[in-house]
């Protein structure tokens, strides 16, 4: 490797060439990064792709445009919108956090300050601190420990390596722009420097790269064999009165914490009885996968003419299935048909129709 002092300024002159253009970033020399927005699409952007963030973003900031807006929105609403998205804990987390700014006045200006907030942890403060406020912190996701570990050559496994990268990266961040490096590096990985087949031809600073010299850069970095998931199996019944489907919110805590969804169990540790007396009959299975396991959910319908026990019944005109979590909306597919045979009948007209004049 050349001299690493060189790379920032390497790397910032290509960046301020080649930025990717995202709705929650300032462009290069355009000033700095609203601490709301940063905030906001970093939070979403955990174990989230860029293309699956962008429209989520654009309807959180035009329903909500500063986070003492989102501070006074109702968490139902909140989670409704977030639906989809997964890993419903940074939703919750994300109201909470509004609210704690907002009683504050303003985002903290520091890592330490940051970190102190809600749901916001080592590298959610870190990326807030260098690109909304300028700190030259070290700013570390997925793609800076791909460069990074080409750069150096770092063989070691991750998760194991994880403290090394972090610190290599550290040994990099410059005082200067440190906002614009860390998003350079991300967009580096992003673009460039791949996963799979990356482009080396191109790389603004290939010739640091160790990985790149030896021949190995396409096997960095190594990662630990993953365990099999798990498979758990449970439940979940949709059912239908008249016009209506019942429905429930989950417990503010665990899985799918504080969404809408329809009354189920055995899969999230619940045992749960069916949630009204009806003649319930399976009408498929759905499949998930979580972060920790993989689900079979057996899919039960039925026409109640019993007040349930659980949940509460919806207007099938009110009801939203685009608020309802991933896992939710696939057992309402096999279901959905039958919601019509549940809609109040059309009264009929009598009579001749009056011919108009």
């Amino acid at each position: 490797m050349r001299d690493p002092k060189v790379i920032p300024t390497e790397l910032l002159a290509w960046y301020d060439r080649h930025a990717r253009a995202l709705p929650w970033r300032v462009a290069p020399g355009q000033g700095r990064a609203d601490p709301y927005r940063v905030w906001l699409s970093e939070v979403m952007l955990q174990q989230t792709t860029v293309a699956a963030v962008k429209a989520y973003f654009e309807r959180f900031t035009s329903l909500w445009p500063t986070v003492h807006d989102l501070a006074a929105a109702e968490d139902a609403q909140v989670m409704a919108e977030w639906a989809g998205l997964g890993y419903y804990a940074r939703a919750r987390n994300l109201v909470a956090c509004a609210r704690a700014v907002a009683a504050l006045g303003a985002f903290p200006d520091t890592r330490a300050g940051l970190a102190a907030l809600p749901g916001i942890g080592a590298y959610t403060s870190a990326a807030i601190a260098a690109i909304a406020f300028d700190r030259p912190e070290t700013v570390v996701d997925g793609n800076v420990e791909r460069v990074v570990a080409r750069l150096f050559a770092v063989g070691t496994p991750l998760p194991a390596a994880k403290p090394e990268l972090v610190a290599l990266a550290g040994s990099l961040t410059p005082d200067r722009r440190p906002g614009d490096f860390a998003q350079a590096m991300m967009d580096l990985g992003a673009t460039i420097c791949t996963p799979r087949s990356p482009a080396c031809g191109i790389c603004p600073i290939i010739p640091h790269c160790a990985a790149r010299a030896q021949g190995i850069a396409a096997e960095l970095p190594r990662k630990a064999p993953k365990k099999p998931k798990p498979l758990r199996r449970g439940t979940v019944w949709i059912g239908f009165a008249e016009g209506a489907v019942l429905v429930e919110t989950r417990p503010d805590k665990g899985l799918l914490g504080g969404t809408l969804a329809f009354p189920s169990t055995g899969w999230d540790g619940s045992h749960q009885p069916p949630p009204a007396r009806a003649d319930w009959q399976e009408i498929g299975l759905v499949r998930h996968v979580f972060t920790h396991f993989a689900l079979d959910l057996t899919v039960m319908s039925a026409r109640l003419t019993a007040a349930p026990e659980r949940g509460s019944l919806t207007p099938l005109g009110a009801f939203r299935p685009d608020a309802l979590p991933g896992l939710m909306r696939k057992a309402w597919s096999l279901a959905k048909d039958r919601s019509e045979t549940a809609r109040p009948a059309t009264p009929r007209r009598h009579g001749k129709p009056q011919q108009k004049p």
